[in-house]
C-alpha cells in the first residue's frame, strides 16, 4: 500500500468578531478546528494542539571594555499568560517513542475540534513594539512514524478591556508653568502657561478638547504647541528601557512681545493607536499630552497631562457628569462641553477568513515564511495606522545657545465632582 501524503495543516477558529478576526478577552472561551487534508491513507502517531500566550523582551547593549575590546550585553525577560495543550488524536507520549501505535486517515479532509477558556486573570492585550512584544496563538503538531512532524501555528488577539467611565479616568487634569529667560545680562520678563483638559481617559477616535492659556512677556516670538506622546517601556533584568513616539500634534499662532493666545477647546484628534497597558510586569505602554511652548533659542516651557487610552468608550452620563464638574469649577476655565466620539469600528477591518479550503491554501504558504505572523498585521486591520518611525532623539534639546533658565512650576489634577 502507497501511503499519501499531508498536502495542508491548518487551524481555524469557531469564534470571529464581526470582521471576522479572533479577538478575545480574559475569562472567554476559545474555540476552533483542525484541518488536516491528506492525499492517500497517512498514519498518524498523534495530533496534539497548544495554546499560548506570552510577553516577551528582548534587546542588546555593546559597551567598551578597553581601547581594543568591547563586549556585548543582553536584557532578556518573558512572562507567560496562557499554556494549554490538547491531544486530539492518540494519547500523549514521548516523541521518540518507538511504540507503532497510529491512527490511519483516509484521503480526503479532516476536521478535528479544540476548544479552552483563557484564564480570569488580567491578560496582557496583544502588543508589537520595538523591544518586545505581548502575542497569544495557538500551534497544531502532526506526528507520523518514522517522519517529521508537520507543525502549523496562528495567532489570536486578546483585548484587556479599560473602561473610562471610571472616576479615576473621568478626573479634569490641569497643570501650569511659568519661566522667565535671560541671556547673560539681559533679562525678559516671563511666559505663563495653562491648561486644562475634561477627563484623563479616552478611546482612539476621541479629540481632546485643550483650553489652554499662553502669555508671552518675553522678547522672543514664541508659538504655543500641543502633542500626543506614547511612551513603551521595557523591563529585564532590573534595567528599562524607553521608546517614546509621536502620535499626533497640533499649533497655535505665533506670539509676539507682550501678546497671549487662549484655546477655547481646542481640538486634537486621537488616532487609531494601541490601548494602554499598565498591568504588565514587563512591558508598558503609557499616553501623555504634553501642551508647551516653543521657545526659539531655548528650552521649551511645556506641561505634561497624562492620559489612559481605553477600550470601552465613554457612557452619555458620564459625559454629562464630566461637563457638569467642569461647568462647576472656581477656576476661569470655560466649561469643557464633551462630545465623544466612538472608537475606531472594528466592523471595519478588511481582513477575512475564508471556508475552510481557504485557510488550507493560506497554510501552504504560511510554510514558506516566518510561522510567528507579526501582531503589527493584525493591528493594521483594525485600521491602526502605521505608527511614527521610533526615536531615541530627545523632543526637548539642550539650545545651542548660552541661556540660563528660572522656571516656576505648578501641577496638579482636580478631583472630579
Amino acid at each position: 500500500m502507497v501511503l499519501g501524503k499531508v498536502r495542508a495543516l491548518a487551524v481555524c477558529f469557531d469564534t470571529l468578531n464581526e470582521s471576522n478576526l479572533p479577538v478575545f478577552s480574559g475569562g472567554e472561551m476559545v474555540s476552533g478546528r483542525v484541518l488536516v487534508d491528506v492525499t492517500g491513507d497517512v498514519r498518524v502517531r498523534s495530533l496534539d494542539v497548544t495554546a499560548r500566550g506570552v510577553a516577551k523582551v528582548r534587546w542588546t547593549e555593546s559597551r567598551n571594555a578597553g581601547a581594543n575590546t568591547a563586549y556585548t550585553q543582553n536584557y532578556t525577560e518573558e512572562v507567560e499568560y496562557l499554556q494549554h495543550r490538547d491531544c486530539l488524536i492518540g494519547e500523549d507520549r514521548d516523541e521518540d517513542a518507538v511504540d507503532d501505535a497510529s491512527t490511519l486517515l483516509r484521503a480526503g479532509l479532516h476536521e478535528f475540534a479544540f476548544s479552552f477558556h483563557l484564564p480570569q486573570m488580567a491578560l496582557a492585550t496583544s502588543f508589537e513594539g520595538k523591544h518586545g512584544s505581548v502575542r497569544y496563538w495557538v500551534k497544531a503538531q502532526l506526528q507520523r512514524p518514522w517522519m517529521l512532524p508537520v507543525k502549523t501555528k496562528k495567532e489570536f488577539i486578546v483585548f484587556e478591556h479599560i473602561d473610562i467611565n471610571t472616576p479615576l479616568l473621568l478626573a479634569p487634569q490641569a497643570g501650569s508653568k511659568e519661566k522667565t529667560l535671560c541671556c547673560w545680562f539681559c533679562a525678559s520678563g516671563p511666559i505663563s502657561l495653562s491648561a486644562k483638559i475634561a477627563r484623563k481617559g479616552y478611546t482612539p477616535g476621541d479629540s481632546i478638547q485643550i483650553f489652554a492659556e499662553v502669555e508671552n512677556c518675553s522678547s522672543r516670538v514664541v508659538v504655543p504647541k500641543a502633542a500626543l506622546y506614547q511612551t513603551q517601556t521595557f523591563f529585564a533584568k532590573g534595567k528599562g528601557k524607553e521608546i517614546q513616539q509621536l502620535v499626533s500634534n497640533l499649533r497655535g499662532e505665533p506670539l509676539a512681545q507682550g501678546k497671549s493666545q487662549s484655546w477655547e477647546g481646542k481640538l486634537l484628534k486621537i488616532p487609531p493607536v494601541s490601548p494602554s497597558i499598565l498591568d504588565c510586569p514587563i512591558i508598558r505602554v503609557e499616553y501623555a499630552l504634553v501642551v508647551y511652548v516653543d521657545v526659539p533659542g531655548g528650552l521649551n516651557l511645556s506641561l505634561s497631562l497624562p492620559l489612559v487610552i481605553g477600550t470601552i468608550p465613554l457612557h452619555a452620563a458620564s459625559s454629562r457628569t464630566s461637563s457638569v464638574s467642569s461647568h462647576g469649577s472656581t477656576s476661569s476655565w470655560v466649561g469643557v462641553a464633551v462630545r465623544p466620539e466612538a472608537p475606531p469600528s472594528y466592523n471595519d477591518l478588511a481582513f477575512s477568513e475564508a471556508h475552510r479550503r481557504h485557510c488550507l491554501r493560506g497554510s501552504e504558504e504560511h510554510h514558506h515564511v516566518h510561522q510567528a505572523t507579526s501582531l503589527l498585521t493584525y493591528i493594521s486591520e483594525f485600521r491602526y495606522l502605521p505608527p511614527p518611525l521610533y526615536s531615541e532623539v530627545d523632543p526637548y534639546p539642550d539650545p545651542a545657545g548660552v541661556c540660563c533658565v528660572q522656571e516656576a512650576t505648578t501641577l496638579e489634577t482636580c478631583p472630579s465632582r
